[in-house]
């Protein structure tokens, strides 16, 4: 199965990874990672389950990657901020 060879997660997770350098938005670096670390379980031989499971899980990682790093670098200044409270309420 073509699915199954690690290698091939590594190199889709190296054109993510280029991607996000086109299209930055932390979006495609979570999605990077979390198929590199997909193709590692399946070099070492970690993941035994089909690729439906595969899949759920890749975009698992992919959700929890993101936050990850959008809590650790947070947002960018050229993003609009939304006030909710005036300083002159009371």
């Amino acid at each position: 199965m073509v699915w199954s060879n690690g290698w091939l997660w590594i190199i889709v997770a190296l054109v993510f990874a280029a991607l996000e350098l086109a299209l930055p938005g932390w979006f495609f670096l979570g999605l990077a990672a979390a198929v590199l670390l997909m193709g590692l379980a399946l070099l070492s031989g970690l993941w035994g389950g089909g690729l439906p499971l595969a899949l759920v899980v890749t975009a698992i990682l992919t959700g929890v990657i993101w936050l990850v790093l959008r809590r650790i670098f947070g947002t960018s200044r050229s993003e609009v901020r939304i006030w909710t409270r005036d300083i002159n309420d009371n």
